[in-house]
This record gives C-alpha cells, sequence and structure tokens, in this order.
C-alpha cells in the first residue's frame, strides 16, 4: 500500500494528490495537523522521522521513502507508468520537467505575497496595509505570468500533448491564486478554459472541494473575485 503524507491546504501535496488518483492507484493518506496561526507546529513525528526537509508531502511505497512532490510525481510515473504523465520523448519531457518548475518555483513564488490574506489579520494596522500593498504589486507580476501561460498553451488543451505533471503543478499555483482573492482569469480565454477543463476532472475536483472545505474550517475568509 502507498502511503502519503499530506496536509489540508499544501499545495506540493496536493499536486502529489492529483497523480495518485489521476493514475488511479490506492493510497492510504495520513493527513497532518496545521492551522493558520502556528502552520504546521508541532511537526508530524513521522514526517520528522522520514524527511530530513521536515514537511510534507511524504510518500512510502514498499519500503521506499521519498519526499519533494516533484521526485514523487516522477517516480510514480516510471513505477507506474499508465496512464503516463510524462511525454515520451526527451525533448518534451525537458520541456514538461520546465513547465512543472515555472509551477512549482516562479509562479508559486509571486503568489507568496497573497497567502497573508488566509491567515489571521495581522493586529498591527501598519503591518496590514504593507502586506496588502507587497500583495497589490504581487498583483501586477501574476498578470504578467498570466501572459506567460496563455502564450504557452497557444490553444492547446494541455501544456504538452496531453495532461502531464505539468498542468497539475500549474494548475495547482493558479488554483492557490483564485483562492487567496489574485487575480481572474478574464481576458486569457485560453488559461481560463484549460483551468475549467481540469476542474472538471474527478482527481483535480476532488482537490478542489477539499481544499475548499479546509480553508472553511482553517482560514480566514477572502473575498473571490469571479473567474
Amino acid at each position: 500500500m502507498i502511503t502519503l503524507y499530506s496536509g489540508p491546504l499544501s499545495l506540493f501535496s496536493r499536486k502529489v494528490e492529483i497523480a495518485l488518483t489521476e493514475k488511479g492507484l490506492a493510497f492510504q493518506r495520513i493527513v497532518v495537523p496545521f492551522n493558520q496561526t502556528t502552520g504546521y507546529d508541532p511537526r508530524h513525528p513521522e514526517v520528522l522521522a522520514l524527511n530530513p526537509k521536515r514537511q510534507v508531502p511524504v510518500l512510502t511505497d514498499c519500503g521506499l521513502v521519498l519526499y519533494d512532490s516533484t521526485v514523487i510525481n516522477e517516480y510514480l510515473d516510471e513505477a507506474y507508468p499508465e496512464p503516463k504523465l510524462m511525454p515520451d520523448s526527451p525533448v518534451e519531457r525537458a520541456r514538461c520537467r520546465l513547465d512543472e518548475l515555472y509551477g512549482d518555483e516562479i509562479l508559486f513564488q509571486a503568489l507568496k505575497p497573497l497567502m497573508h490574506r488566509t491567515e489571521p489579520p495581522a493586529p498591527d494596522r501598519d503591518r496590514r496595509i504593507a502586506q496588502e500593498a507587497d500583495a497589490l504589486i504581487a498583483e501586477e507580476g501574476l498578470l504578467r505570468h498570466y501572459d506567460v501561460l496563455e502564450q504557452k498553451l497557444a490553444g492547446r488543451p494541455f501544456f504538452g500533448g496531453r495532461l502531464s505533471v505539468a498542468d497539475i503543478a500549474l494548475f495547482m499555483s493558479v488554483l492557490f491564486i483564485r483562492r487567496l482573492g489574485g487575480p481572474s482569469l478574464d481576458g486569457y480565454p485560453g488559461l481560463a478554459e484549460w483551468y475549467a477543463r481540469l476542474k472538471l476532472r474527478p482527481a483535480f475536483a476532488q482537490v478542489v472541494a477539499e481544499m475548499a472545505e479546509a480553508d472553511r474550517r482553517l482560514s480566514f475568509p477572502v473575498k473571490l473575485r469571479s473567474a
């Protein structure tokens, strides 16, 4: 049995959950404690024992212990190759990895200034004003990233020839932007259609629903924009 240590609002854990579900793999999910005040502290003892990074996701499979969502998803695609979530050719796999990196390291970094919106408001008024000013500046940058993604899609249903780990990573970052009250996808028809199409897939829809419920339990309410 595959075991996944996950977090209720962990973008990277949810990446792995989508990949597991898309592949039809049964797995045991252990959701570690989390709240918006102290985060993951105290850390889950099994996560501490298994992952030197001290964070989720952690996946175990037949004695193998893996951490880092990208490493985990590449392992899953090699160990359980159907349906494939990586392209066939070396060139397309390289492009897929770059698109995944764009979601994980570029888009995710760009959305971080919005993350205070789901946390309890800072007690200091000046701090709250500064946080929101930084968030509004970040939103301008996110629109530029939307431009890049719209061009990358170029009217295709996926970022590659078929659904891939890149789509999963980029979807999760766009989902986080939207749940944090970031820019809508109005004016980006290709990106909006891609996002809506993925939300209809059962693996993605389950994650969207579960994260919305986790936000209702754990997060400060955020005013969301349309689309």
